[in-house]
């Protein structure tokens, strides 16, 4: 990993990167205070809005050519699942990580999950296998990626295609925000190609489970991989000691 000498400057730094950088395509009929939501979530995840960030409701009405209105429920929303928080004086700043979450995330996750590959592995969704073949081959095609977010992003419709293979993609909403809380800590993790290649043959290893109808070993894969990737959690927070609580 790679230390910084002054967090706070870099993520004032990062911050005016972000607002600078061209927005992505709208989706279709989202409404202007979704699409705000949308992408703040995902600069947060990705860690190009740091931990510890104001953020201006002007700036980013302004960034995205909007009324303050939208801007204010997207604020809102994203203060619900967890991502921000409204300070006194200090205005809505992005919630540092806390090492405790993390951890409770994990579990509530890893309860879920272990009950989608242990029932995947009874009854799994032709169609839906497909695609989870070629989510695979796609995930190893970028993983020497210099853009490890891709990586990242075929990781989470990985795990909701086992969802949805199962037959349960409720449980998958369920902890979408959960998931993206553990992301921010995962992304520091998923810079390394070696840590990427691991959870890759981790990935297979649970669709070779689920194939042979063994949930025994893809529970045991599952648990592994979801403890595998907040391994750095403790090294992270120690290095990257502004980001976290």
């Amino acid at each position: 990993m790679v230390v910084y000498g002054n967090l706070k400057i870099l993520s004032t730094y990062i911050l005016e990167i972000w607002m600078a950088f061209p927005l992505a395509a709208p989706t279709t009929n989202e409404t202007a205070a979704a699409r705000i939501e949308r992408e703040l979530r995902e600069a947060i995840v990705r860690l190009e809005l740091l931990p510890g960030a104001r953020l201006s409701e002007q700036e980013i009405a302004t960034r995205f050519g909007a009324s303050r209105q939208p801007v204010r429920e997207a604020l809102i929303a994203l203060a619900k699942s967890g991502f921000l928080e409204a300070r006194p004086n200090r205005g809505t700043v992005v919630v540092k990580i806390s090492v405790q979450q993390m951890l409770e995330a994990r579990f509530v996750r890893e309860a879920v999950e272990v009950a989608v590959v242990r029932r995947a592995s009874e009854n799994f969704d032709p169609m839906t296998r497909e695609q989870v073949a070629t989510n695979l081959r796609q995930q190893k095609d970028v993983v020497g990626s210099e853009d490890p977010h891709q990586f990242r992003l075929l990781d989470a419709k990985f795990h909701f295609y086992l969802a949805k293979g199962a037959g349960c993609s409720l449980a998958w909403h369920t902890i979408a925000d959960t998931k993206a809380q553990f992301d921010r800590v995962g992304n520091l993790m998923i810079i390394k190609r070696d840590n990427r290649e691991l959870l890759l043959e981790q990935h297979k290893a649970i669709v070779d489970a689920i194939d042979v109808h063994d949930p025994d070993t893809a529970e045991a894969v599952m648990r592994e991989h979801l403890h595998y990737i907040l391994r750095d959690l403790p090294a992270a927070a120690e290095i990257y000691r502004d980001w976290f609580e």
